[in-house]
């Protein structure tokens, strides 16, 4: 969570805790958007990093990992779509499409 904080892009974004894995949303309400990469705990100190939901619905999309904490914060920044941030104050309905 210390190394997500301290990078820019993802402090612009809307963190969440959800089935142990550091998610981001570009809305602080639910449900949350579901368009960014997340981070996943792999063993005590590394991590992966996955996008859970493809825009084509295709499923979970592996980006990296295992790796450290900081070396998942900069996979998922250089992973974000241009434009998604910062956080809206509303659902995914008030968000603009990132295509």
């Amino acid at each position: 969570m210390e190394a997500a904080y301290a990078n820019p892009a993802l402090r612009a974004l809307f963190p969440l805790v959800s089935h142990g894995s550091l998610q981001f949303s570009r809305c602080t309400r639910f449900p949350w958007s579901h368009d960014l990469p997340s981070i996943f705990p792999h063993g005590e100190r590394h991590f992966r990093v996955r996008r859970l939901y493809e825009p084509n619905g295709s499923g979970r999309e592996h980006i990296g990992g295992p790796v450290a904490a900081d070396e998942a914060v900069e996979l998922v920044a250089s992973h974000l779509p241009a434009g998604c941030g910062p956080a809206v104050d509303g659902t995914p309905d008030d968000l603009e499409s990132l295509s």
